[in-house]
Formats: structure tokens, sequence, C-alpha cells
């Protein structure tokens, strides 16, 4: 019986430990996210590339062209999303 509680200790105590780690990655999703004040876009991505977006910006949608990484796209209050065109730049 203390073999298994052991067992099932040691367990939780590395799913915690996967769970504490996996925390600071999803801090900055990938995609559209926004803050309480800002809108970003993410793009994950380890080849490099350049992409464009299409930001949903309460008018007529405008585009970006957006490296690896976070880009800042303004005031969360004038974004309403962002996503990916499907075409590089």
């Amino acid at each position: 019986m203390t073999s298994a509680l052991g067992s099932a200790a040691l367990v939780l105590t590395s799913f915690g430990a996967v769970t504490a780690s996996a925390g600071p990655a999803a801090a900055d999703p990938c995609g559209f996210y926004e803050t309480a004040s800002d809108a970003y876009y993410n793009h994950c991505t380890s080849d490099g590339s350049h992409i464009v977006i299409e930001i949903d910006d309460w008018g007529p949608n405008s585009e970006m062209c957006v490296g690896p990484g976070v880009t800042w796209l303004g005031a969360a209050s004038g974004i309403d999303g962002a996503w990916y065109t499907g075409r590089t730049c």
C-alpha cells in the first residue's frame, strides 16, 4: 500500500512540474491574443518565415506582414481579432 501511495505521489509531483514549466510559454500564445490594454499577434515558427495577417480593426480590415515572434498590433479596444491569411511576405 505504501508503495502504491509513493508511486501516486511521484506521478502527481511529476505532473505538477510539467504544469509549472508550461506556465511561461502560455504567456504568449500562438496567434492573436490580447492583454487588458494591448493586442498582439504571435507568429510561432521555427523556419524564420514572414506571414501576412488580416486585422479586424473595426473598419475595413487591414493587413500586416509579421515575422517570427510577438508583434504589437495596437490598443486592445481598437482590434477585434487577427488571423493568418495563408500568404507569406
